[in-house]
């Protein structure tokens, strides 16, 4: 597999399902953005509509965008998200995962390589 390009930004992403949309889900929102802004978090993409093109779409997508891996593992890690976090996870489904993205001018062969 290709060296990772280290000037790439990296990703917490989430797919969430039946979201019990009440105080808890309400307060989790309203801290989130806090605890992002030490560790460069911001959101790229936050649920709503989707085009399905292939298959059956369920859930929503949540995608919140660092300046890097590091930075990502640190706002998951941190005192202050893991405060809120139960706030989502008693009140919802999903998966959620850190990932690191490709820098420009990334090919799909890269990976072969």
């Amino acid at each position: 597999m290709a060296m990772q390009d280290r000037t790439a930004k990296a990703y917490a992403v989430g797919l969430l399902h039946e979201v019990e949309m009440g105080p808890e889900i309400v307060a989790y929102l309203e801290g989130i953005d806090e605890t992002l802004a030490p560790f460069g978090g911001r959101f790229i993409i936050h649920g709503g509509p989707v085009t399905e093109l292939e298959g059956t779409w369920t859930g929503d997508l949540i995608v919140i965008e660092f300046p890097d891996l590091a930075a990502a593992r640190g706002w998951y890690d941190s005192r202050a998200y893991k405060a809120i976090l139960p706030l989502r996870t008693g009140h919802s489904k999903g998966l959620a995962i850190l990932i690191d993205g490709v820098g420009e001018g990334h090919a799909a062969t890269d990976i072969l390589g």
